[in-house]
């Protein structure tokens, strides 16, 4: 499949996510459904609420199962972006960890994380995905990396560790649908 195929098929895929996640929302109230004291909203169903504890894990139960990711699992639900990866891919996310988010100016992610921010929200989590299956030893080779928010960044390798757009790559995990690259800081390019 060529690049730009790839590109419209992702963006293909986050509007008709973000439609059916609208559409869910507008009627948030009818669609709750109580079962043994849990309230389910339209807005956790989906591909993201399929549970698997069976199969490998994709991007999405990676960042939700990991302790050191716990604010990019809520801030990833509070942008509503959950469908999006779970989705086949191929994709790579650049997943800040706790301690990135909180060295982020004061009050920057409480402002991020309030609803009438939820597109802003999403933009900034999506400026952490390239639409390609992108692994450490592609990104130490230095590389202009695409992202799904249309812009690029740059990949090098420094003193032996391997950094995207300034932040360093702490570890790496394969997932069904592409990889998860633990990064120290938070991009905030399309924050600008």
């Amino acid at each position: 499949m060529s690049f730009m195929k790839k590109i419209a098929l992702i963006a293909l895929v986050t509007i008709i996510s973000t439609a059916l996640i609208s559409c869910g929302n507008t009627n948030e109230k009818s669609n709750n459904t109580t079962t043994e004291n849990k309230t389910t909203s339209a807005s956790t169903t989906g591909q993201a609420g399929v549970k698997d504890d069976v199969s490998k894990a994709h991007i999405l139960k990676i960042a939700k199962e990991s302790p050191d990711h716990t604010i990019l699992a809520k801030a990833i639900e509070a942008a509503g972006i959950q469908n999006v990866l779970v989705n086949p891919g191929p994709l790579t996310v650049f997943a800040p960890t706790n301690e990135a988010f909180k060295a982020l100016p004061e009050s920057t992610l409480d402002d991020l994380m309030k609803p009438e921010n939820k597109s802003k929200l999403a933009k900034i989590l999506t400026s952490h995905a390239s639409p390609a299956s992108l692994d450490q030893d592609q990104l130490a080779k230095g590389m202009n990396v695409y992202l799904a928010t249309g812009q690029y960044v740059q990949s090098e390798k420094k003193d032996g560790d391997i950094y995207v757009n300034g932040a360093k790559i702490l570890g790496s995990v394969d997932a069904t649908n592409g990889q998860v690259h633990v990064v120290d800081k938070v991009f905030l390019v399309a924050a600008n």
